[in-house]
């Protein structure tokens, strides 16, 4: 039955058990059709079919042992199918344009970054070139064997039904993101959503974790505009549909205006351009990345085990430029500069009284700093740990709670690629449908 209470038709049936299937074998290791049956609930014929159509589809693959002799056919080990189907995260952020393909398995197969100031230009300029160095890159993973499908578009603002309601780092104010991006992929047959970067950071964190993590934690990211998004055993706390925007938390009312209209916000004593201007570095004429062509990668063999496949091909892009402004902050930093390590710790300290109110209210297991933070870690650390240690009144608070992302400012447009990748893994049947010869 349904839940208006009606039988359930074949179709949705069929639709709702290969769903079932695929997330079972993605979530074993090596599980025969009869493990997944008994796990699933299924009779050992109609999981059988199910995986059938999803290895004609090309989702799933089975290596069947040597018969070696025995009577009857060998049971096969299922697997997710690394040549199949992939997911596309696009990220576009203030300063730099990223994207990443992903296979069925997670790993990152095709990686590319356009760096611009997307401040300066047009909210349809600036998603058109997204959308074709998206193109490009799904051309990149067609040759590489995949078939990109699902599409999911970070970006640093308020997000609502594809559109961007307001992201003002970037001055735009009601933008049909989802349906300009479109425009820039051309034609191509690709389901494309939006969500706010660093929702999909935070999810990028969850999936990039060792089996056996704490599947809840506060992610905090910090790029030009500071986001953060609360994982609850693995799912991503959406509030209202805007929770996270930890960067326009007051933290001193009588502060400098920020973009957003109000004083005093976090973004404006630990967003990158504050922290540029405080350590006297240009915040203006300098992305994040530094001076990089309008394009780069480079083709390169990812390795085995997390973040590549063995031996499978992919695009990457390479090392960013040394003399990039956060790698100078943090090399003024660690030389001792007086102005960069003030400025970092003045951040710190702004960071640890948001984040001392954001544990305070919901107690996370765990606190994640990611993005720039990641790499400035070692100076933020000192005054935002005291700041939390005296403001967290549960008394609880131990040092060991706070974690630095292993992603850095990778976590975004590989959450988002990944949001792809669980798109196709909830509903197979939408991929199936997609990629299936129109008459």
């Amino acid at each position: 039955m349904n839940g208006g209470g009606q039988p359930a038709s074949k179709q949705s049936m069929r639709r709702h058990n290969l769903a079932l299937v695929l997330r079972q074998v993605a979530a074993s290791d090596s599980a025969s059709r009869a493990t997944v049956a008994a796990r699933v609930g299924l009779t050992k014929a109609t999981v059988s079919s199910l995986v059938e159509e999803l290895r004609l589809a090309g989702l799933v693959v089975e290596h069947v042992p040597e018969n070696q002799g025995r009577v009857g056919r060998p049971g096969g080990a299922l697997a997710l199918n690394p040549q199949g189907a992939a997911g596309v995260g696009v990220e576009v952020n203030v300063d730099y344009t990223a994207v990443c393909v992903a296979d069925l398995t997670g790993a990152p197969r095709v990686r590319l970054t356009e760096h611009a100031d997307n401040r300066g230009r047009d909210a349809e300029e600036t998603l058109h070139s997204a959308g074709r160095l998206a193109a490009r890159a799904c051309a990149a993973a067609r040759r590489a064997g995949l078939t990109p499908v699902q599409v999911t578009l970070g970006v640093p603002g308020l997000v609502h039904e594809d559109k961007v309601l307001h992201a003002p780092n970037l001055d735009w104010r009601h933008v049909p993101a989802g349906e300009l991006l479109v425009r820039g992929l051309g034609r191509q047959r690709l389901a494309v959503s939006v969500d706010n970067e660093a929702n999909l950071a935070a999810i990028g964190e969850f999936q990039a974790r060792p089996a056996g993590a704490g599947a809840s934690f506060l992610y905090v990211s910090g790029e030009i505009g500071i986001g953060a998004g609360l994982m609850v055993d693995g799912t991503l706390f959406r509030g209202g549909g805007f929770a996270g925007e930890i960067g326009h938390v007051t933290v001193l009312p009588d502060g400098p205006e920020c973009g957003c209209g109000a004083r005093g916000c976090l973004e404006r004593y630990a967003g990158q351009d504050a922290l540029l201007e405080a350590a006297a570095l240009d915040s203006v004429s300098a992305t994040r990345l530094g001076s990089a062509p309008a394009a780069t990668a480079t083709a390169t063999r990812t390795g085995g085990g997390p973040g590549g496949g063995a031996g499978r091909s992919a695009l990457q892009d390479p090392p960013a430029e040394a003399d990039a402004p956060v790698e100078r902050l943090a090399a003024l930093a660690a030389e001792g500069d007086e102005a960069a390590v003030r400025a970092l710790a003045v951040a710190g300290r702004a960071l640890g009284v948001a984040l001392s109110g954001a544990v305070n209210l919901l107690d996370p297991p765990e606190v994640v700093i990611g993005g720039i933070y990641a790499r400035l870690a070692p100076w933020l650390i000192p005054s935002l740990q005291v700041q939390l240690h005296e403001r967290v009144t549960s008394g609880r608070w131990r040092s060991d709670r706070l974690q630095v992302s292993g992603l850095g400012t990778e976590a975004a447009v590989r959450g988002a690629a990944g949001a792809g990748v669980q798109a196709i893994l909830r509903d197979p049947s939408a991929y199936i449908d997609l990629t299936s010869p129109m008459l």
